[in-house]
């Protein structure tokens, strides 16, 4: 077993690189990946940058480079349901992309479907990982946990009007800009994952305050969570 931890920001990934006794550093596509133990589980760290394709880039790395067997996105992330509140965390039940839109091509191709592709466009999480991921939450103090459907997309969401037209449109739970590209890539390569989100802002008007206060505690949640994981996986 080989576990792939990737964070989209240094605040994301700082506390998980704090707690790895690292053995190994290297360099692939102008990205840094840690290879180290924790809790006697094989890791490797990475920041992949914001965005979808970064994400997608470092994703299919680990698989290629680093033969990882599972996937673990940490980090923060803009709250969609209404009873989320700053600091709550959010495991991924599923992740799809909300800005991808072919529907002026197609009827067949709503919003948030990826045309032509010939699959399911909403990624489901892995089970186990979601289960242990719920099981890990319950000894992290203070956290209040939500399962749901994780959105991304390449904007960072500032607007109320946009948070219900997601909420409405897709049942999301939150919001962030690169879990859906893990996800089909982990789809692709058969590899499973998780998205594990701390709620940073309320993806709102005050969003880009909120976001700006909130990150290093959020993504402090976020690593602890990962931390139990790999304890008990």
């Amino acid at each position: 077993m080989r576990i792939g931890i990737i964070g989209a920001m240094d605040e994301e990934i700082h506390y998980m690189k704090q707690a790895l006794d690292i053995y190994g550093e290297s360099n692939y596509a102008k990205t840094t990946f840690y290879e180290g133990t924790y809790a006697n589980k094989e890791v490797v760290l990475c920041k992949s940058g914001v965005g979808k394709v970064n994400a997608a880039v470092v994703t299919q790395l680990l698989v290629d480079r680093f033969n990882v067997t599972h996937i673990m996105f940490t980090g923060v992330a803009g709250a969609l349901h209404p009873e989320l509140e700053i600091g709550d965390i959010v495991i991924s039940t599923s992740a799809m992309q909300h800005d991808i839109d072919a529907s002026a091509l197609s009827p067949h191709f709503p919003q948030g479907t990826i045309p032509m592709f010939g699959y399911e466009s909403d990624f489901a999480a892995d089970p186990s990982l979601v289960n242990l991921a719920e099981k890990a939450a319950s000894k992290v103090s203070g956290v209040s946990v939500r399962m749901g459907r994780v959105l991304s997309g390449d904007q960072f969401i500032a607007s109320r009007t946009l948070v219900e037209k997601y909420y409405q449109l897709f049942d999301g739970a939150c919001i962030e800009m690169e879990g859906s590209a893990v996800a089909q890539t982990a789809f692709l390569n058969d590899v499973p994952f998780v998205v594990i989100r701390s709620i940073s802002d309320k993806a709102n008007g005050e969003a880009a305050v909120n976001f700006t206060e909130f990150t290093k505690l959020a993504a402090k949640r976020s690593s602890d969570m990962i931390e139990e994981m790999l304890k008990a996986i």
